[in-house]
């Protein structure tokens, strides 16, 4: 699973600066960004974010598996 691929076509499908997303997921404006420098984060600020994504979503988008 690719949590940044996800994250990243929500916020493409969705218009959200990476930094409100952060903000508002993980009260982290740097979230975003952190990732694309490979950035893991826990297990349970990945099902937060999954989460999130999942309740916001005007259409549903799934975690891309490779």
């Amino acid at each position: 699973m690719n949590l940044l691929l996800t994250v990243e076509r929500h916020l493409r499908c969705q218009s959200v600066a990476p930094s409100r997303f952060g903000r508002e997921v993980a009260g982290d404006p740097r979230f975003v960004f952190d990732l694309r420098r490979g950035r893991e984060p826990r297990k349970i600020t990945r099902d937060r974010v999954l989460a999130f994504i999942a309740r916001t979503s005007v259409a549903p988008i799934r975690e891309t598996v490779r």
